[in-house]
């Protein structure tokens, strides 16, 4: 049987050599194409995971020194619960950020958007997990420790120690019990540190007095567990020895918090 597609197929191969490669322009707006599928890819995925998985802040204050410094940059996770001893990022529960952030400008959204943290990123603040709710709270006993559920902590792996040696656990005295759903925190540089200690007689509006101290769990965005950045200082935050050992609480935890004494401020 004679076949007559055998000229035609070699014909079509023949014009397929003669045709000209794309211009310099149609490579370079095909490569623009295949970028920016890229780009909106890493965005989406980026957001996707700043929503449910992780999220980088960076470090605005003095307060967690010297485990956290001014412009570290950490990695909070948001699918892991926390407990006594961790490094928590919270929304501002009630007016604790004294000063005032700059608003966002359109570049630093977008960084925010992608996970990405900027010096502009409001309303967030980073301290130690000190009590859960239910936790009774000291400060201090005779060795001038702060006490949880009448087990003394050892914190001198994590406060702040300068030229003076290292700060005291507290300056202020206080007693507390924290109520559920909520967390009692402190800074690693107590003395730097505007936390739970500095509102036990804050007012408010919707709350009783010096309830505001302690932070709804539901404004917690979740542990930090590593310092991105600088490379220099990238390192794993663990989770202090010394709170292993606490004991439960010896009660259900309160509706609201019992304060000690009741004027207790920084």
């Amino acid at each position: 049987m004679t076949t007559h597609d055998t000229p035609d197929t070699a014909s079509s191969a023949e014009d397929r050599g003669r045709r000209k490669p794309k211009s310099a322009g149609r490579q370079a707006a095909s490569f623009g194409k295949e970028l920016l599928i890229v780009v909106v890819g890493a965005v989406i995925v980026s957001s996707l995971l700043r929503a449910f998985v992780g999220q980088m802040f960076i470090i605005p204050s003095q307060s967690m020194e010297n485990t956290l410094l001014i412009g570290d940059r950490v990695a909070v996770q948001k699918i892991t619960n926390f407990d006594r001893g961790d490094v928590v990022v919270f929304t501002d529960p009630g007016q604790w950020l004294e000063e005032s952030i700059a608003e966002p400008g359109p570049f630093d959204k977008v960084l925010e958007f992608i996970g990405l943290p900027t010096q502009s990123t409001p309303g967030h603040l980073i301290k130690r997990v000190i009590g859960m709710p239910g936790d009774k709270v000291v400060c201090c006993d005779s060795r001038n420790r702060i006490t949880v559920n009448g087990k003394a902590l050892d914190e001198t792996a994590y406060l702040y120690s300068g030229p003076d040696g290292q700060v005291n656990p507290s300056d202020v005295r206080f007693e507390v019990v924290v109520p559920k759903d909520r967390i009692f925190v402190m800074g690693d540089h107590r003395s730097l540190s505007a936390d739970s200690r500095c509102h036990l007689s804050d007012l408010s509006d919707s709350q009783g007095k010096g309830q505001v101290a302690f932070v709804p769990m539901k404004l917690v965005v979740g542990p930090a567990f590593v310092i991105v950045a600088p490379f220099n200082r990238a390192t794993r935050l663990h989770r202090p020895a010394t709170f292993a050992d606490i004991p439960a609480p010896a009660k259900p935890a309160p509706d609201e918090a019992v304060i000690s004494p009741a004027g207790v401020s920084c």
